[in-house]
């Protein structure tokens, strides 16, 4: 995978460079931003709701499935990890992600279902919910 390149100076604003696109990275005027982009966890919900569409789309054309489109809604927040009663962690926040899926085209319900389980194994859907890790290192 490619490198993207995120740049900043004094304000929350960031300049993002994946390839040869160009974007814009910012936080609300309540939180200091200036409101230029969209926030790094809108940028991480687009990615889950674009990745989930995508998923959605070669597997109905594969199976020959008649899906017309899709709209896709993420939303995101967190919680208390103790105010989890399912959760596994104990401490710190946990992290949620709805993902509302709306299926344009004349689906069977036996499709239907087999594109909400097919959802569910888009590239980034499986690392949000894998382990991760995050390397950090000062470069001159």
């Amino acid at each position: 995978m490619q490198a993207v390149i995120v740049r900043s100076g004094k304000s929350l604003r960031n300049d993002i460079e994946a390839g040869p696109h160009r974007m814009i990275a910012d936080e609300p005027a309540g939180a200091g931003g200036t409101e230029a982009g969209p926030t790094p966890y809108d940028f991480l919900a687009a990615a889950l709701g674009t990745c989930t569409s995508m998923t959605l789309r070669v597997v109905a054309a594969k199976e020959n499935i008649p899906l017309e489109g899709v709209e896709i809604t993420v939303e995101n927040d967190r919680m208390h990890a103790k105010d989890c009663a399912d959760c596994l962690t104990t401490s710190g926040y946990i992290h949620r992600f709805t993902v509302a899926i709306k299926l344009i085209g004349t689906l069977t319900p036996a499709q239907r279902d087999r594109m909400l389980d097919v959802a569910s194994r888009c590239p980034v859907h499986k690392t949000l919910t894998s382990e991760i890790r995050i390397d950090e290192r000062l470069v001159d």
